[in-house]
């Protein structure tokens, strides 16, 4: 088992040589709009998993994840080669290709701004004209009867104190 930062630093590696590899060696135009996002290995540096999103041609094209996961399969055993060159570990670990989720976190987490931004300003709307439901000073004024309740607080510590003739 190989210990956590080296397992991390060779991931990162991999993501870097496979990118690398899928903008200068392979020449499938299926993967022109394929970005690698993160790469992972397993503790004992045999299996590594290559994250990636795809974008469409266009803003309004949908992206072919279909076209860019077969280019990726197909093109597994030149990356993988190119990963064996590339670090230099005793065994070149397998490749596998998993689409990442991180533009749909990301439209998840958009939408859920937008809704929270919308019930923000419908508190902000309700909130106009509004009055508080209590009297306009919430904090006790001293009444007459506090000054009574003062002079009788200093008479009793005066009881309580040490008799003189303790001394």
């Amino acid at each position: 088992m190989a210990d956590q930062a080296r397992a991390r630093r060779l991931a990162k590696r991999i993501a870097q040589i496979v990118a690398s590899a899928l903008e200068h060696d392979v020449k499938d135009p299926r993967l022109g709009h394929v970005t690698i996002t993160d790469a992972r290995i397993t503790g004992d540096l045999r299996d590594a998993t290559v994250y990636y999103t795809v974008r469409g041609e266009r803003l309004d094209a949908a992206p072919d994840f279909a076209g860019a996961a077969a280019a990726l399969e197909s093109a597994r055993g030149v990356l993988r080669s190119k990963v064996g060159e590339g670090t230099g570990v005793r065994y070149t670990p397998t490749l596998t290709f998993v689409a990442d989720s991180i533009p749909e976190d990301a439209k998840r987490i958009e939408d859920l701004l937008a809704k929270a931004r919308e019930a923000d300003a419908e508190v902000a709307r309700r909130a106009t004209g509004a009055q508080h439901a209590g009297e306009a000073d919430p904090y006790r004024a001293p009444r007459e009867d506090d000054e009574d309740i003062e002079d009788t607080e200093d008479i009793e510590a005066d009881e309580l104190a040490e008799p003189e003739w303790r001394g």
